[in-house]
């Protein structure tokens, strides 16, 4: 009931606030200060995980927080049934087949056991300055920023093949956050919510993202660092 309250609400105007954690990094501090500062909801999950900790990491976010939350897997590893539900991610933007299905027929037997509400979601890396975990783990290389037009139509594809919400992702501790002309670019021409993460470390680089056009967008890394930013960052979603 959570996730799907969740999910309609991404259809609104007004943006909402994703924390991405990574159960290797886990903060229990920052999970009480995220619910007090405008976040919608916790995602989990992380491209390379280094301990087996995942399942237990989401049973302690639950413990802290009423909010949903959401598995966002790297692999078909990272799955269990406490969590709200799951973003079921396809990376669009490469062309490994591991990425772009073989790792969902994996999952799939298990999502259905462990009865998790989804939704599919096309994956689109962008470059943002520097080579992301998840470029190396997917050996995919991201779309360049100069390529509008190739990140429209790839967008626009993964509407029409089914996808519930496009994710623009800058990789995990960019440089550069997403070009708010390119997510305005693709908000115009996209009919699902548009789902933006990546170097967002400050007040002005999540309102640039909201005021173009994102439906959810998502802090990790920077929280990781400095779990102190929730509060002047979640001051953008007021």
């Amino acid at each position: 009931m959570k996730f799907k309250k969740f999910i309609t609400q991404l259809n609104f105007k007004k943006a909402q606030l994703a924390v991405l954690i990574d159960p290797d990094k886990f903060n229990p501090q920052l999970i009480k200060m995220a619910e007090l500062n405008s976040a919608s909801c916790f995602l989990v999950g992380g491209s390379k995980l280094k301990s087996d900790n995942f399942k237990s990491t989401i049973q302690k976010i639950k413990k802290i927080t009423k909010l949903p939350v959401i598995i966002f897997p790297g692999d078909e590893k990272q799955l269990c049934k406490e969590a709200d539900g799951i973003f079921i991610l396809s990376l669009i933007s490469g062309r490994n087949p591991e990425y772009l299905i073989n790792k969902h027929i994996k999952a799939a037997p298990y999502i259905l056991k462990y009865k998790l509400p989804s939704i599919p979601v096309a994956y689109v890396m962008i470059d943002g300055g520097n080579k992301s975990t998840t470029s190396k783990v997917t050996k995919t290389n991201p779309l360049k920023n100069n390529q509008i037009n190739l990140i429209k139509n790839t967008c626009i594809a993964g509407e029409l093949l089914g996808f519930k919400a496009i994710y623009l992702e800058a990789g995990s501790g960019a440089k550069n956050t997403i070009k708010a002309q390119t997510i305005k670019k693709i908000k115009k021409n996209i009919n699902i919510p548009l789902i933006v993460g990546g170097g967002i470390s400050s007040f002005n680089s999540a309102k640039q993202i909201i005021k173009a056009g994102a439906n959810l967008v998502v802090v990790g890394n920077a929280l990781e660092k400095n779990s102190n930013l929730i509060i002047e960052i979640g001051k953008a979603f007021n």
